[in-house]
């Protein structure tokens, strides 16, 4: 695999976990109560939070923080499926 290909694919697995993200946040918000607004608007966060280290003359902030729900994992199984079908 090249690495234009490879890059390709990971910028779309990132797209689809971020609007897959988006749209499951939504449909959760849009939907009455119950176990599909549950199942939509749960999310699990994974990572932690900023940590900001001073040095004498030197300051930087580091962190990492994934937020992951249903959409969001069904929209990188979709791109994972399209990209196996497409052009493998």
């Amino acid at each position: 695999m090249k690495g234009r290909e490879l890059t390709f694919i990971i910028v779309a697995l990132l797209l689809g976990a971020i609007v897959g993200g988006f749209l499951g946040d939504l449909i959760g918000s849009v939907l009455p109560p119950g176990a599909a607004k549950t199942l939509f608007s749960k999310s699990v966060q994974i990572g932690f939070e900023t940590t900001r280290v001073e040095l004498y003359s030197i300051s930087f902030t580091v962190g990492i923080m994934f937020k992951i729900n249903f959409m969001s994992v069904l929209t990188v199984l979709l791109v994972i499926i399209y990209f196996r079908w497409w052009y493998i």
